[in-house]
């Protein structure tokens, strides 16, 4: 039994959530709305569960003394005085509100440690994009290709080189047309596969074909 509920319940849960798409009668819609209410205290205690977790691990490595263990230290300081700050030092209000401790280290903190990140990947794209624009094959040669076109056109130095061709071969017409017509039919053709897998996969879930989420199997 301790297998076959969470099975059952998965079943119930996915054809319930699957009808009301299609069947705008009670009790879909009903069970849907209360089936949302649990999806969200669900997600409540797994929020906590995960900052626990992080905690666990994180707490284990400083304790071990495990490589790069002063960043796990980092971790938890930093988790600590953002719960620390919005439980006890918001004056009243809600932690979330504009002036508190808690929103001036999201801001002036968080924010530009956030950005920062972010920055920091444009360089790993653009290593990874070095190693795989090598045109070492057709395929490789056209993206190697596209991808010339695009970033060149989507700069004042494309059309400049361009300027004394005809208007349709100018390098921004020309890295627009790639971006609407090829990389659209590219997307949508990957979003349809995403979609299909998705289908496969939640028809797997509901029969019970796939039980991995139960763990042991």
């Amino acid at each position: 039994m301790k297998r076959e509920i969470p099975l059952v319940i998965c079943a119930v849960v996915g054809i319930v959530l699957i009808f009301q798409y299609f069947i705008p009668a009670e009790p879909f819609g009903t069970l849907n709305q209360v089936f949302a209410d649990c999806f969200q205290v669900i997600g409540a205690f797994a929020i906590w569960l995960g900052a626990l977790n992080l905690i666990r691990v994180a707490g284990n490595s400083v304790y071990k003394k495990r490589k790069d263990w002063p960043y796990s230290l980092l971790i938890i300081v930093s988790f600590l005085t953002m719960v620390i700050v919005g439980f006890f030092f918001s004056g009243g209000r809600r932690f979330q509100d504009q002036g508190t401790a808690f929103t001036y280290l999201y801001d002036y903190v968080y924010s530009p440690l956030m950005a920062m990140m972010f920055a920091l990947l444009a360089f790993y794209v653009g290593s990874a994009s070095y190693r795989a624009f090598r045109a070492r094959t057709k395929e490789a040669t056209v993206l190697l290709l596209a991808a010339f076109f695009v970033m060149l056109g989507r700069v004042p130095l494309g059309d400049a080189l361009t300027g004394w061709l005809p208007n349709w071969l100018h390098l921004s017409n020309l890295s627009n047309w790639i971006m609407n017509i090829p990389n659209t039919a590219g997307q949508r053709a990957i979003m349809i596969g995403i979609a299909l897998g998705t289908v496969s996969t939640s028809l797997r879930l509901i029969l019970g074909i796939e039980r991995s989420y139960l763990g042991g199997e």
